[in-house]
Protein backbone atom coordinates (compact mmCIF):
# COMPACT_ATOMS: atom_id res chain seq x y z
CA UNK A 1 0.00 0.00 0.00
CA UNK A 2 1.46 3.26 -1.16
CA UNK A 3 -0.36 6.47 0.34
CA UNK A 4 -0.09 10.29 -1.28
CA UNK A 5 1.58 13.42 -1.01
CA UNK A 6 1.97 15.16 2.35
CA UNK A 7 0.09 12.05 4.01
CA UNK A 8 1.30 8.97 5.77
CA UNK A 9 0.30 5.44 6.26
CA UNK A 10 -1.20 5.85 9.91
CA UNK A 11 -4.41 8.05 10.79
CA UNK A 12 -6.82 8.69 7.88
CA UNK A 13 -4.57 6.09 5.69
CA UNK A 14 -4.59 3.24 7.88
CA UNK A 15 -8.76 2.63 8.13
CA UNK A 16 -8.34 1.23 4.83
CA UNK A 17 -5.87 -1.94 5.65
CA UNK A 18 -7.83 -2.53 9.12
CA UNK A 19 -10.50 -2.72 6.66
CA UNK A 20 -9.00 -5.04 4.76
CA UNK A 21 -6.93 -7.12 7.60
CA UNK A 22 -10.40 -8.00 8.98
CA UNK A 23 -11.40 -9.39 5.21
CA UNK A 24 -8.65 -11.62 5.16
CA UNK A 25 -5.70 -9.53 3.63
CA UNK A 26 -2.48 -9.07 5.07
CA UNK A 27 -1.45 -5.12 4.37
CA UNK A 28 2.18 -3.58 4.32
CA UNK A 29 3.03 0.26 3.84
CA UNK A 30 5.91 2.52 4.34
CA UNK A 31 6.22 6.36 5.12
CA UNK A 32 7.73 7.27 1.60
CA UNK A 33 10.64 9.81 1.95
CA UNK A 34 10.14 13.03 3.46
CA UNK A 35 6.87 11.89 4.63
CA UNK A 36 5.51 10.49 8.10
CA UNK A 37 8.28 9.24 10.12
CA UNK A 38 10.80 8.79 7.24
CA UNK A 39 13.69 10.24 6.99
CA UNK A 40 14.67 13.52 4.99
CA UNK A 41 13.05 17.11 4.86
CA UNK A 42 9.44 17.39 5.08
CA UNK A 43 7.50 16.78 1.74
CA UNK A 44 10.71 17.13 -0.07
CA UNK A 45 10.98 13.89 -2.62
CA UNK A 46 13.85 15.11 -5.27
CA UNK A 47 13.69 12.21 -7.34
CA UNK A 48 10.37 9.54 -7.53
CA UNK A 49 12.37 6.84 -9.00
CA UNK A 50 14.25 5.97 -6.05
CA UNK A 51 11.14 6.13 -3.52
CA UNK A 52 9.88 3.49 -6.33
CA UNK A 53 12.53 1.37 -5.94
CA UNK A 54 12.64 1.65 -2.00
CA UNK A 55 9.17 0.40 -2.45
CA UNK A 56 9.73 -2.05 -4.55
CA UNK A 57 12.52 -3.61 -2.31
CA UNK A 58 10.31 -3.42 0.88
CA UNK A 59 7.56 -5.26 -0.98
CA UNK A 60 9.97 -8.03 -2.60
CA UNK A 61 11.22 -8.37 0.88
CA UNK A 62 7.67 -9.19 2.52
CA UNK A 63 6.90 -11.68 -0.66
CA UNK A 64 9.72 -13.60 0.13
CA UNK A 65 8.71 -14.15 4.29
CA UNK A 66 7.50 -17.97 3.74
CA UNK A 67 4.26 -16.92 4.98
CA UNK A 68 3.30 -15.48 2.06
CA UNK A 69 5.22 -17.50 -0.65
CA UNK A 70 2.49 -18.67 -3.22
CA UNK A 71 -0.65 -16.64 -2.25
CA UNK A 72 -1.86 -13.30 -4.74
CA UNK A 73 -0.23 -9.64 -4.34
CA UNK A 74 -1.57 -6.82 -4.85
CA UNK A 75 -0.73 -3.29 -5.06
CA UNK A 76 -2.48 -0.70 -3.28
CA UNK A 77 -2.02 3.27 -4.22
CA UNK A 78 -4.08 6.12 -3.21
CA UNK A 79 -2.85 10.17 -5.19
CA UNK A 80 0.19 10.18 -5.65
CA UNK A 81 0.73 6.58 -4.28
CA UNK A 82 -1.55 5.56 -7.55
CA UNK A 83 0.91 6.76 -9.87
CA UNK A 84 4.19 4.83 -7.93
CA UNK A 85 2.02 2.13 -8.19
CA UNK A 86 2.02 2.46 -11.74
CA UNK A 87 5.86 2.87 -11.88
CA UNK A 88 6.71 0.10 -9.77
CA UNK A 89 4.56 -2.10 -12.08
CA UNK A 90 6.39 -0.49 -15.17
CA UNK A 91 9.69 -1.47 -13.24
CA UNK A 92 8.74 -4.41 -12.52
CA UNK A 93 5.71 -5.81 -14.93
CA UNK A 94 5.24 -9.31 -13.87
CA UNK A 95 5.61 -8.62 -9.97
CA UNK A 96 2.05 -8.42 -9.30
CA UNK A 97 -1.22 -9.69 -9.77
CA UNK A 98 -3.35 -6.31 -9.59
CA UNK A 99 -4.06 -3.15 -8.60
CA UNK A 100 -5.92 -1.16 -7.38
CA UNK A 101 -6.08 2.68 -7.81
CA UNK A 102 -7.64 5.28 -5.64
CA UNK A 103 -7.70 8.72 -7.37
CA UNK A 104 -4.69 8.07 -9.14
CA UNK A 105 -2.49 10.95 -9.94
CA UNK A 106 -1.48 10.20 -13.48
CA UNK A 107 -1.92 14.01 -14.39
CA UNK A 108 -1.74 16.99 -11.57
CA UNK A 109 -5.61 18.73 -12.30
CA UNK A 110 -5.66 21.66 -14.03
CA UNK A 111 -7.39 23.77 -10.91
CA UNK A 112 -4.58 22.54 -8.99
CA UNK A 113 -1.78 23.51 -11.27
CA UNK A 114 0.07 26.87 -11.07
CA UNK A 115 -0.63 29.26 -13.76
CA UNK A 116 1.57 30.46 -16.27
CA UNK A 117 4.27 32.22 -15.34
CA UNK A 118 4.61 31.08 -12.43
CA UNK A 119 5.64 27.60 -13.26
CA UNK A 120 8.71 29.44 -15.63
CA UNK A 121 9.95 31.13 -12.79
CA UNK A 122 9.66 28.38 -10.30
CA UNK A 123 11.63 26.35 -12.96
CA UNK A 124 14.31 28.70 -12.25
CA UNK A 125 14.39 29.44 -9.00
CA UNK A 126 14.39 25.41 -7.84
CA UNK A 127 17.58 24.98 -9.35
CA UNK A 128 19.17 27.01 -7.03
CA UNK A 129 16.41 26.49 -4.24
CA UNK A 130 14.98 22.82 -4.69
CA UNK A 131 13.93 22.49 -1.04
CA UNK A 132 11.85 25.75 -0.76
CA UNK A 133 8.51 25.64 -0.10
CA UNK A 134 6.71 28.75 -1.85
CA UNK A 135 4.81 26.97 -4.68
CA UNK A 136 0.75 28.11 -4.50
CA UNK A 137 -1.44 25.72 -4.96
CA UNK A 138 -5.13 25.17 -3.42
CA UNK A 139 -5.25 23.80 -0.17
CA UNK A 140 -5.51 19.77 -0.87
CA UNK A 141 -7.07 18.57 2.63
CA UNK A 142 -10.01 20.89 2.42
CA UNK A 143 -10.89 19.93 -1.86
CA UNK A 144 -10.23 16.23 -0.51
CA UNK A 145 -12.41 15.63 2.65
CA UNK A 146 -16.50 16.27 2.15
CA UNK A 147 -17.65 15.83 5.61
CA UNK A 148 -16.66 18.46 8.30
CA UNK A 149 -15.83 16.53 11.30
CA UNK A 150 -14.00 14.53 9.19
CA UNK A 151 -11.58 17.11 7.95
CA UNK A 152 -10.79 18.32 11.80
CA UNK A 153 -9.26 14.51 12.01
CA UNK A 154 -7.28 14.75 8.58
CA UNK A 155 -5.91 18.33 9.34
CA UNK A 156 -5.01 17.30 13.14
CA UNK A 157 -2.79 14.46 11.88
CA UNK A 158 1.25 15.61 13.42
CA UNK A 159 2.27 13.44 10.45
CA UNK A 160 1.03 15.44 7.63
CA UNK A 161 2.45 18.06 6.18
CA UNK A 162 0.31 21.41 5.86
CA UNK A 163 2.87 23.72 4.11
CA UNK A 164 3.56 24.79 0.69
CA UNK A 165 4.73 22.34 -1.74
CA UNK A 166 8.80 22.14 -2.23
CA UNK A 167 9.35 23.57 -5.71
CA UNK A 168 11.58 20.44 -5.84
CA UNK A 169 8.73 18.11 -5.33
CA UNK A 170 6.68 19.78 -7.70
CA UNK A 171 8.97 19.92 -10.53
CA UNK A 172 9.23 16.24 -10.17
CA UNK A 173 5.80 15.29 -9.71
CA UNK A 174 5.18 17.17 -12.63
CA UNK A 175 8.11 15.29 -14.32
CA UNK A 176 6.77 11.79 -13.51
CA UNK A 177 2.73 12.23 -14.00
CA UNK A 178 4.10 13.70 -17.19
CA UNK A 179 5.60 10.65 -18.03
CA UNK A 180 3.03 8.34 -16.84
CA UNK A 181 0.20 10.30 -18.97
CA UNK A 182 2.11 9.55 -22.01
CA UNK A 183 2.41 5.62 -20.67
CA UNK A 184 -0.87 5.01 -19.92
CA UNK A 185 -0.81 2.50 -23.14
CA UNK A 186 2.06 0.54 -21.04
CA UNK A 187 0.02 -0.28 -18.38
CA UNK A 188 -1.01 -4.44 -18.29
CA UNK A 189 -0.99 -5.21 -14.95
CA UNK A 190 -5.15 -5.95 -13.74
CA UNK A 191 -6.02 -2.90 -12.29
CA UNK A 192 -9.17 -1.76 -10.52
CA UNK A 193 -9.49 2.14 -10.79
CA UNK A 194 -11.72 4.09 -8.57
CA UNK A 195 -12.33 8.19 -8.78
CA UNK A 196 -14.93 10.51 -7.77
CA UNK A 197 -16.76 12.70 -10.70
CA UNK A 198 -16.09 15.92 -8.36
CA UNK A 199 -12.29 15.37 -7.87
CA UNK A 200 -10.49 18.67 -8.28
CA UNK A 201 -6.83 17.41 -6.85
CA UNK A 202 -6.52 15.18 -9.91
CA UNK A 203 -8.35 14.24 -12.51
CA UNK A 204 -11.10 11.55 -13.50
CA UNK A 205 -11.13 12.30 -16.82
CA UNK A 206 -6.85 10.43 -16.96
CA UNK A 207 -8.54 7.63 -14.79
CA UNK A 208 -10.71 7.26 -18.28
CA UNK A 209 -8.14 7.51 -20.28
CA UNK A 210 -5.68 5.14 -18.08
CA UNK A 211 -8.84 2.55 -18.67
CA UNK A 212 -9.48 3.46 -22.15
CA UNK A 213 -5.87 3.31 -23.28
CA UNK A 214 -4.10 0.29 -21.24
CA UNK A 215 -3.35 -2.85 -22.56
CA UNK A 216 -4.36 -4.22 -19.52
CA UNK A 217 -7.07 -6.96 -20.58
CA UNK A 218 -8.04 -6.98 -17.17
CA UNK A 219 -9.38 -3.65 -16.26
CA UNK A 220 -12.41 -1.53 -14.63
CA UNK A 221 -12.87 1.58 -13.64
CA UNK A 222 -15.74 3.22 -11.37
CA UNK A 223 -16.39 6.47 -10.88
CA UNK A 224 -18.53 7.81 -7.81
CA UNK A 225 -21.10 10.87 -8.78
CA UNK A 226 -20.60 13.59 -6.50
CA UNK A 227 -17.47 12.00 -4.53
CA UNK A 228 -14.74 14.29 -3.97
CA UNK A 229 -10.48 13.06 -4.03
CA UNK A 230 -10.73 11.19 -0.25
CA UNK A 231 -12.86 8.49 -1.00
CA UNK A 232 -11.56 6.31 1.65
CA UNK A 233 -11.66 8.98 4.28
CA UNK A 234 -13.60 11.52 3.72
CA UNK A 235 -16.71 10.58 2.25
CA UNK A 236 -19.89 9.67 4.35
CA UNK A 237 -19.52 6.57 5.96
CA UNK A 238 -22.14 4.78 3.43
CA UNK A 239 -20.12 6.32 0.35
CA UNK A 240 -17.07 4.97 2.32
CA UNK A 241 -18.71 1.51 2.92
CA UNK A 242 -19.77 1.25 -1.07
CA UNK A 243 -15.98 1.84 -2.04
CA UNK A 244 -14.46 -0.65 0.36
CA UNK A 245 -17.19 -2.96 -1.04
CA UNK A 246 -16.28 -2.45 -4.61
CA UNK A 247 -12.86 -2.86 -3.53
CA UNK A 248 -12.74 -6.08 -1.58
CA UNK A 249 -15.01 -7.76 -4.38
CA UNK A 250 -12.71 -7.05 -6.93
CA UNK A 251 -9.46 -8.58 -4.98
CA UNK A 252 -11.89 -11.71 -3.83
CA UNK A 253 -13.03 -12.40 -7.40
CA UNK A 254 -8.75 -12.63 -8.32
CA UNK A 255 -8.02 -14.65 -5.44
CA UNK A 256 -10.15 -17.27 -5.90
Amino acid sequence: MVHGYGNDCSWTFQSTAIFLAQNGFACFSLDMEGHGRSQGLKAYVPNIDLVVHDCLSYFNSIKRDPLFTGIPSFLYGESMGGAMCLLIHFQSPTAFDGAVLVAPMCRIADEMRPRWPIPQILTVVAKFLPTLAIVPSGDVVRASVKVKDKLKVAEINPMRYRGKPRLGTVLELIRVTDCLGNRLRDVRVPFLVLHGSADVVTDPKVSRALYEEAASEDRTIKIYDGMLHSLLFGETDDNIAMVRRDILDWLCDRCR
